[in-house]
């Protein structure tokens, strides 16, 4: 199947909804942290393998806004699990080069998640792989609210004309500024979906749906989806000559 990608096509920038973690455990009669835990391991293998191809960004989607709403068992094992395994694999990690990054709200994060991730996202910044970024406590409709206050804040201090905001104002006041733009959304499970994942930034993406539970997204199925990816006509609203 790699030979049939072609490597001159590869996206720059793609973006995962990492779903099906819990039904991929419940279908082997086995606990939901279960499949929170291959899940994290294939993340691991998948980012390796993006890497390789030459894929400069990949956006994860982790733990929503909503999130919160689970059960308290799960959400306390998805606050600890990958500090645990962030000390566990770190030197790996640091010695590799990929460059690992988190986006979402801060403030409700428990102190030594947080500090996880201020450490590792300082020992990696001068990596120049690929730049793996967890959206943790990530929801859209924050991330464009917390820009617009940003905006606005700079009309009202006078360095920003009102008159002078366009998209691209917007697209720097983003969580994801600086990044290139997203060229493919993968979203696992079987859900058709988009769940408040980088509404803004999935103007002009392509989608991709799969039946396959997250833990079970392997290097095969990643490359189908590129596969798939590079046979889309992209027009951007035009018409190609």
């Amino acid at each position: 199947m790699k030979n049939d990608l072609d490597m001159t096509l590869i996206p720059q920038h793609i973006a995962i909804i990492l779903d099906g973690n819990g039904r991929w455990a419940k279908k082997r009669g086995l606990p939901r942290f279960v499949g929170h835990r291959r899940g994290a391991f294939n993340l691991r293998d998948i980012s390796i393998e993006c890497d390789k191809l030459g894929i400069k960004y990949l956006t994860v989607y982790c733990f929503s806004t909503e999130n919160w709403k689970r059960p308290a068992p799960e959400v306390e094992f998805l606050m600890t699990q990958p500090i645990r395994y962030f000390k566990k694999y770190k030197d790996s990690l640091y010695k590799s080069n990929l460059r690992l990054k988190a986006i979402g709200r801060r403030d409700r994060l428990p102190k030594e998640f947080l500090n996880m991730i201020n450490e590792v996202e300082e020992n990696t910044k001068d990596h120049t792989g690929l730049t793996l970024t967890l959206c943790i406590d990530y929801g859209s409709y924050n991330e464009i609210t917390t820009a617009v206050k940003k905006i606005a804040m700079e009309c009202k201090e006078g360095s920003l004309n009102p008159f002078d905001i366009t998209p691209d104002t917007i697209t720097d006041h983003l969580f994801t500024s600086g990044y290139p733009k997203l060229d493919l959304l993968i979203r696992t499970s079987g859900e058709i979906r988009i769940s408040n994942f980088l509404l803004w930034q999935l103007a002009y993406s392509e989608l991709y749906f799969t039946d396959t539970y997250w833990p079970d997204f392997n290097k095969k199925e990643l490359i189908k989806a590129l596969i798939d990816y590079q046979k889309r006509d992209r027009r951007y609203g035009g018409l190609k000559k």
